[in-house]
């Protein structure tokens, strides 16, 4: 990991830590989950909102008002709109898709699941996903959430991440193995 990302791994767990902790006594951990699905899912889809907090000419002062106002639209509880304020003020909103990341970790911990990373050719469908899901649990031995992208490229199949398994049934990587395969023949 180089030094800069881990840096921002290391301010992001703080904050994770405080606000986790804070969620869990006021016993708002799910209503925390559900923020943190809406605000990542603003940052995938809004480049404005991504170049808001990584933009090193707007200013502590605008970047609070901003971010401030995308939480109070989006109704995000009142732990994660104060401490996206704090990290304004305090010019680490860069860190916020880390922030994300680990306080997703924490709950996931709390809760006894793991995630899984699926990509696969196509959008899976809930049954598709939940299908998925209850295969994992029974060969992981924990409750599994999937975190599902979408990635063309793969032709079909799937490409499952679990930890520090990967399982990658893609019609790519087959087409891959096959090529190489024909390049040993020839």
């Amino acid at each position: 990991m180089s030094e800069p990302a881990s840096i921002s791994q290391g301010i992001a767990a703080r904050y994770a830590t405080a606000v986790y902790e804070i969620a869990k006594e006021s016993k708002a951990v799910s209503d925390l989950e559900k923020g943190l699905d809406d605000l990542n899912s603003a940052l995938d889809e809004s480049n404005d909102l991504r170049e808001l907090i990584n933009s090193p000419v707007v200013t502590r002062a605008a970047q609070g008002e901003a971010i401030s106002a995308i939480a109070k639209k989006m109704g995000l509880p009142a732990v994660l709109t104060n401490t996206l304020g704090l990290m304004a003020e305090n010019r680490r909103l860069f860190v916020l898709p880390q922030l994300i990341d680990a306080l997703r970790a924490l709950i996931a911990e709390e809760k006894g699941e793991v995630t899984a990373e699926v990509v696969s050719a196509k959008a899976l469908t809930k049954t598709q996903a939940d299908k998925l899901a209850k295969t994992l649990k029974a060969r992981v031995g924990q409750d599994v959430k999937i975190n599902a992208t979408v990635d063309q490229s793969l032709v079909g199949g799937l490409v499952v991440k679990v930890g520090s398994k990967m399982i990658d049934t893609s019609i790519r990587s087959k087409l891959n193995s096959l090529q190489n395969a024909m390049k040993e023949v020839g």
